[in-house]
């Protein structure tokens, strides 16, 4: 095999693992095929061109891709890309005094298993215990456990 050839399996093995690590979240077909390509090509250097070529070829791809990964890294054109938003929402904060067991509310969405209720005129994220409740259904409280409540139908 030629060195246009293998230098050309390099780059598009380069290409793709760089693809993979800055762009593809995850393991995807597009790193494990930049792997495959390098080990492709410093085999086929090893065995057409002989030991020392091989050694130099698996030297040079070690260091190009150090070198590529770092400035790719390092580079503002990914800023681009980058997720800056923040999350703002909360948990469902019950306090103590606001929802008690006993109180009674209506279901707003479809609870199933968990959905929205309305209790003393707010609105809260309640969970059933398995059961399905329509959307406005009248439900009663059982309990509020951590932040949690839960709700049963009241008919």
């Amino acid at each position: 095999m030629s060195w246009t050839i293998i230098l050309i399996i390099i780059v598009i093995g380069l290409l793709l693992v760089i693809l993979e690590v800055l762009v593809i979240p995850g393991t995807t077909i597009a790193g494990v095929l930049g792997l495959i390509a390098l080990g492709i090509a410093i085999w086929q250097a090893f065995a057409t061109h002989g030991n020392i070529p091989g050694v130099i070829t698996l030297a040079g791809t070690i260091l190009v891709s150090v070198i590529a990964l770092y400035f790719s890294l390092k580079s503002k054109t990914w800023n681009k890309l980058m997720l800056k938003d923040t999350i703002s929402s909360q948990v469902n904060i019950v306090e103590a005094e606001k929802v008690k067991a006993g109180d009674i509310g209506v279901s707003v969405s479809r609870l199933a298993p968990m959905g929205n209720v309305e209790i003393k005129g707010e609105y809260f994220e309640a969970q059933t215990f398995g059961e399905f409740i329509d959307p406005g259904k009248n439900i009663i409280v059982i309990k509020t456990e951590h932040s949690k409540i839960f709700v049963k139908s009241n008919n």
